[in-house]
């Protein structure tokens, strides 16, 4: 559950939210959500995503309910800490896709007094932990899971699914290269997809 902080407001001090779960969960919407409530506020708001997402647009974070808000693209994320400068809030869109030291920009940030609120995969297409999520999960005082529905089964789900072979880690995709699955659902699809190659590779052997 998400509360914001409301108790003691002489101290000084910042926090981290991290909205996380598969694709298609709506962690960008929740991101949006937030983050233009602490406009509305009057509080100095300044957005970032990975500079690798033109998905939708170039500068522009976009969810896929089309609503957007305006971002600063950076290449890494110790650009970040730089523009961050004199901020209240700042959000942080696909941090999956930045280098390990997002992790300490987002406490340092916190440590200073900003509230820092991030959405990302917190799982690869084979079901593992991604890239800096796991560590800023940890870190965090709010930890939102969002789940998608399971395009299988209807059911809860929190898988990101490929839906082709490519064996890349980094693949920007939509619908056409991705669907979320339940557990059991992407489970059934892996061993289906490993069943394809087997029987691939004995027709070549013979």
């Amino acid at each position: 559950m998400f509360l914001e902080n409301t108790v003691n407001h002489k101290e000084q001090f910042g926090w981290i939210e991290v909205i996380c779960g598969s694709m298609f969960s709506g962690k960008t919407e929740e991101l949006i959500r937030r983050l233009k409530r602490a406009q509305f506020a009057k509080q100095k708001v300044e957005i970032f995503k990975p500079a690798i997402d033109t998905r939708y647009d170039h500068e522009m974070v976009v969810s896929h309910n089309k609503n957007e808000i305006r971002s600063s693209p950076v290449p890494s994320a110790a650009t970040i800490r730089i523009l961050a400068q004199g901020c209240d809030v700042v959000g942080i869109d696909e941090a999956q896709f930045f280098d390990d030291e997002i992790v300490s920009v987002c406490n340092d940030l916190a440590n200073a007094g900003i509230r820092v609120i991030i959405a990302g995969l917190d799982m690869d297409f084979k079901g593992n932990p991604f890239g800096p999520m796991p560590a800023l999960m940890a870190t965090a005082e709010y930890v939102t899971k969002v789940h998608a529905v399971c395009t299988r089964t209807g059911n809860l789900a929190h898988y990101s699914f490929r839906k082709n072979d490519n064996d890349k880690l980094v693949m920007l995709g939509e619908t056409e290269e991705y669907e979320p699955l339940s557990r059991a659902a992407y489970y059934n699809a892996m061993r289906e997809n490993m069943e394809v190659k087997d029987a691939k590779h004995l027709s070549i052997e013979e």
